[in-house]
């Protein structure tokens, strides 16, 4: 392992930069901060450049940004803040820079991560949205720049895991992959009832801890289709050799079919810290904070399909991920855009839980647009489909 390995973090105050701070701290010495990023949350922020001594620290919100590098002089750090979206890419792409932690939620980390990505960075992809929305212009970016790509969600760290070695081997020797779904904290609920879910319920995850916007995807089962997508495009399988099945306990977080039909599978505690640490050390391995999976202790592991009738009735986004990735290209950004849009209109009870789908489906079918070819192209189709989301809704009302 690399020595002082220089990083940036990306969202460092939502649960994955949290858990990669924590993770780094447990390794003192091998690594050391160029940039901590976030949104709007300026208290929080401080607090970690207090702790962690970064050079830069950026706040997308000009006004948080200000207020940052007020309070840090007040507070004597030496941290140089920054503001806007632009000082996302020079942070992520700086050339002291070896590794990113790409950990903003939504199509607002799809410009740093291509940044990185040309920049030959190592890039450890937890927004899943830069696949999604960025598709093959993110993977050309990445080429083009010589970037090491390493997934950081669960699923996709564990299908790495059992991957063989050699990406070359891969169609050859792999039948499908078959990601694991938790279902949820609505996986038993009568879906006759899913009108009536509150924001509090959706974002009550069962195994995981996470932010709103995620653990209401992960209670739609969209969570599960931005990860069939994001499947496709860095493990380069068809649409058909994906697969999801319902797993509530989460101790297999994915696995492999190979073509002699044995399986080779990822598992462990339902802890972040885990595929974190795998990408900061990989190819090595290193000590990640969580707690060893007790084999002793463990319930019975459970499956369930998820065309059961039911479960077609409590998720019925999760087949978008099989229609954007066999439609026209760029479908699979629109999906992204119009589900954000629609889970923060739910947030805020502008829609039921239940019209969530409802919007993405009318926004997938009421857009007309041609194959983005650029990151330029690719913004401007995110930015469209959020304008017919929000006319979706209103049709609605």
């Amino acid at each position: 392992m690399k020595q002082g390995q220089c990083i940036t973090i990306l969202g460092s105050t939502g649960s994955i930069g949290v858990s990669t701070l924590d993770v780094l701290a447990r390794h003192p010495g091998q690594y050391r901060i160029h940039a901590l990023t976030a949104s709007s949350q300026v208290d929080v922020m401080l607090a970690q450049c207090a702790r962690f001594l970064p050079e830069v620290a950026v706040m997308v919100q000009e006004d948080a940004g200000q207020l940052l590098a007020e309070k840090a002089k007040a507070e004597g750090l030496s941290v140089r803040v920054l503001w806007g979206a632009e000082a996302l890419d020079q942070v992520a792409s700086a050339p002291q820079v070896d590794a990113v932690m790409a950990a903003i939620v939504g199509a607002a980390g799809l410009s740093p991560c291509i940044a990185a990505a040309r920049a030959g960075k190592r890039l450890m992809l937890a927004n899943k949205e830069a696949l999604v929305v960025g598709g093959e212009v993110f993977l050309q970016a990445v080429r083009d720049g010589g970037a090491l790509l390493l997934p950081i969600d669960s699923e996709h760290s564990a299908i790495f895991q059992s991957l063989p070695e050699d990406p070359s081997t891969w169609q050859r020797r792999v039948q499908k992959i078959i990601l694991t779904a938790s279902g949820g904290p609505f996986r038993a609920r009568d879906p006759r009832t899913l009108r009536d879910v509150t924001p509090e319920e959706a974002c009550a995850h069962p195994n995981w801890v996470m932010g709103r916007k995620i653990s209401v995807d992960s209670a739609t089962m969209m969570n599960k289709a931005l990860e069939v997508i994001e499947a496709r495009y860095l493990f380069g399988m068809s649409p058909d050799q994906l697969e999801v099945v319902i797993h509530p306990q989460s101790v297999i977080h994915s696995m492999v079919q190979y073509r002699d039909h044995s399986v080779v599978a990822q598992l462990g505690t339902p802890d972040m810290r885990v595929p974190i640490a795998y990408g900061l050390s990989w190819p090595e391995r290193m000590t990640s904070g969580a707690q060893a999976l007790d084999f002793h202790a463990l319930s019975a592991m459970t499956f369930e399909a998820m065309d059961e009738p039911d479960h077609l009735l409590r998720f019925p986004g999760i087949q978008l991920a099989w229609e954007t990735l066999r439609g026209a290209p760029g479908s699979c950004a629109v999906l992204n855009a119009a589900n954000e849009v629609a889970v923060d209109a739910f947030l805020n009870k502008r829609i039921r839980f239940d019209q969530i789908q409802d919007v993405n489906r009318a926004t997938l079918d009421g857009l007309s647009f041609s194959e983005p070819k650029c990151l330029e192209a690719l913004l401007d189709l995110d930015t469209s489909s959020r304008r017919q989301a929000e006319q979706s809704i209103l049709h609605l009302n």
